[in-house]
């Protein structure tokens, strides 16, 4: 379970892809999630995906 806050989910989500998945398709996909609805929670926060990294940053 991911958490709502989104700086949570940001650390939550940059961790994950940093550890464990080659990109954001992989995680959401493995994990069952939205990739629209992370990338709208993180991107509220003034955060984008960058796929070049693999982070938000």
């Amino acid at each position: 379970m991911l958490p709502n806050d989104p700086f949570l989910l940001f650390s939550v989500i940059n961790t994950k892809l940093r550890d464990y998945y080659k990109n954001l398709d992989e995680l959401c996909y493995d994990l069952e999630i939205d990739k629209k609805d992370i990338i709208n929670k993180i991107s509220s926060i003034g955060y984008e995906y960058d796929e070049k990294i693999n982070q938000f940053i």
